[in-house]
């Protein structure tokens, strides 16, 4: 599976990847606040894409749900 990666000058970063069913879904992290952006195609219009804004905490909570260990910033 490829990730791609696209910097959005003065917002952040993009990540995407398409699944095995064709379906895309990505995350947008913005720079400021820790914000993060969850969207995916739209099944009935592939050109429309549904977003859904996490805060850092629930980022992390949505992380640990699909099986990521909690990254703890070194001190």
């Amino acid at each position: 599976m490829q990730i791609e990666r696209t910097t959005l000058p003065g917002i952040g970063v993009r990540h995407t990847f398409t699944t095995e069913q064709g379906r895309r879904i990505g995350i947008v992290e913005y720079q400021v606040g820790g914000r993060r952006e969850f969207f995916h195609d739209d099944p009935d219009d592939p050109d429309r894409m549904v977003n859904l804004t996490l805060t850092r905490t629930e980022a992390t909570a949505l992380a640990t749900l699909l099986g990521f260990p909690e990254l703890v910033a070194a001190a």
